[in-house]
């Protein structure tokens, strides 16, 4: 199979769909490899170190679109992008289809077999092609919170740790799973008071047995949400419905009486935010204020810190790329059921239940189109 890495051009994104590691392992498997020049600079990777391992290096995105079997992405294609998939081509990347209907038009006028990192799933549950980005979002979300906090940036002035004698900032985290742990871990080691709110008896007492008496752990209500929001100095909305849009937990009346200062973080921004008031930003201009309120809606906060992004989503997309390549994605997702939770388009029709649902359109049964 001909793989094709084109660079990122989504705003401030660096990380790379495949690292020079994984271009010789794909290589090693028989394959071929095409990549657009510069795609790796953004994790300080050049085009000899592709050409060492023996990438193809090319000018242009529109030869990777052009030639490639399988496009091999970390962001959705924008438009540019979309505009030059071609029927029958695999895309494998994130998309985030729920909240993005123009997107999603295009993917399926295009006719390309579209799978989604986001919805692959793994035989205990997880998302495991997610799970990486949200460990790296859940620990910037703290660090982007605290830096918000400043005054000059916004927020109350507050040291989220606080100091001997004055009183540490109250974090409350929405949602107790890979994005809310990791986060708590970085919270609490900043010396923070924090509060993590999730829905899940199960998912609480496990966020307790990871981490004691050092946080404090709330059964998710409309009350206790309204109660501990309107208290808190910083929220991080982690919150996921896989594959649909996020709930909004948080609403704009909340926010409207919420401290002035505060900040909300909305890592749940990918899949629409969890916050009615929330709206997505870039790195370039990642804030924005809502009575008073600092909103960092960033939609690619791991985008801020490629190179760690980078390896350690390659360490989990690899196997499928090269399962995808090796077997033909037909094969490869009849024999893998998991990796066929991430089909979301394929030859024009929508095969992921919750982005059909949420968009209006037909659903179709991935085994029914394969």
């Amino acid at each position: 199979m001909l793989i094709g890495v084109p660079k990122e051009i989504k705003n401030h994104e660096y990380r790379v769909g495949m690292a020079p590691a994984s271009v010789r392992e794909a290589i090693k498997h028989g394959h071929q490899v095409i990549v657009e020049k510069d795609a790796g600079l953004g994790i300080g990777v050049t085009d000899s170190e592709y050409a060492a391992v023996g990438a193809e290096v090319v000018e242009a995105a529109a030869e990777i679109f052009k030639r490639a079997d399988m496009v091999v992405k970390v962001k959705e294609p924008q438009a540019v992008e979309r505009a030059m998939l071609r029927e029958g081509q695999v895309l494998f990347t994130y998309l985030h289809l729920a909240p993005d209907p123009e997107q999603t038009k295009d993917l399926v006028s295009s006719g390309a077999i579209c799978i989604a990192y986001e919805t692959v799933t793994s035989p205990r549950g997880g998302l495991p092609l997610l799970a990486p980005m949200s460990k790296v979002a859940g620990r910037m979300a703290i660090q982007a919170g605290a830096y918000c906090l400043e005054q000059p940036h916004g927020g109350l002035g507050m040291l989220l740790g606080g100091v001997p004698g004055v009183d540490p900032s109250k974090v409350v985290i929405l949602g107790a799973g890979v994005v809310g742990c990791h986060a708590t871990h970085i919270a609490l080691g900043m010396g923070a008071d924090v509060w993590v709110i999730d829905r899940n008896p199960d998912v609480i007492e496990a966020h307790w047995q990871q981490f004691g008496r050092g946080t404090n752990t709330v059964f998710s209500t409309d009350d206790a949400i309204e109660r501990h929001v309107l208290e808190a100095d910083l929220v991080i909305g982690g919150v996921l419905i896989p594959g649909a849009e996020a709930p909004k937990l948080v609403t704009a009346d909340m926010v409207k009486r919420m401290k002035p200062g505060s900040v909300i973080v909305d890592v749940a921004i990918d899949q629409g935010g969890c916050c009615e008031t929330s709206r997505a930003t870039t790195h370039a201009d990642p804030t924005y204020l809502v009575d008073d309120v600092v909103h960092y809606c960033v939609a690619n906060m791991p985008g801020g810190v490629p190179r760690t992004s980078t390896y350690a989503l390659n360490n989990v997309t690899l196997p499928h790329i090269l399962a995808l390549a090796d077997k033909g994605y037909v094969r490869a997702l009849q024999d893998d059921k998991y990796l066929r939770d991430g089909l979301n388009v394929c030859k024009g029709k929508i095969t992921q239940a919750e982005v059909a649902r949420d968009l209006g359109y037909e659903f179709h049964d991935p085994n029914s189109v394969l």
